[in-house]
């Protein structure tokens, strides 16, 4: 699983929305967002307003739970119907190893150009990627519903956005 942050908008312009209600220089609101960026109930709506764009290779299984989360959220995804037969399969398109016999018989799928046949067996493990625009919030909402989640997959992708935005403390619950 990897992801990169691509872009990140709309820092100065959520401080100076949040001002308004302060009548406050936005320089001098980063203490009230940091204290108001773990309250629900509206107090915390300035996140919306910070956006970011994220590259995304993950397992199907993972995309799976992924896609409960539509507010805020957008995606553009490789097309496995089109990539599909393009090229054989290695064990690199999985997030784990699969069984030679599998990846053979996949491969010889793919050298018939049957993506029908490919598509309806592969395995939950294959990697698909993902260009995904969020805000804050939808991304501190993911980070609170998830942080404990059973699959591994969630605490990698966590700790890997907590890595590269460019405000985690914005994402922290209380």
């Amino acid at each position: 699983m990897r992801i990169k942050v691509l872009d990140e908008r709309g820092y100065e312009s959520a401080l100076l929305g949040l001002s308004l209600s302060y009548k406050q220089d936005p320089d001098k609101m980063l203490e009230v967002a940091r204290r108001l960026a773990s309250k629900e109930g509206g107090h915390n709506k300035f996140l919306e307003s910070i956006v970011l764009w994220l590259d995304i290779t993950a397992p199907r299984y993972w995309w799976q739970q992924f896609d409960t989360y539509r507010v805020g959220v957008t995606k553009q995804s490789e097309s496995t119907m089109h990539t599909m037969t393009k090229r054989p399969l290695t064990q690199q398109d999985f997030e784990h190893p699969i069984p030679a016999e599998t990846l053979a018989h996949l491969n010889e799928l793919v050298a018939n150009k049957d993506w029908r046949q490919v598509k309806w067996l592969l395995p939950e493990g294959f990697l698909q990627r993902r260009v995904v625009c969020l805000n804050y919030m939808a991304l501190q909402r993911m980070i609170r519903q998830r942080a404990t989640h059973k699959l591994e997959e969630w605490r990698a992708f966590i700790d890997q956005v907590f890595k590269q935005v460019a405000h985690p403390e914005f994402l922290q619950g209380e």
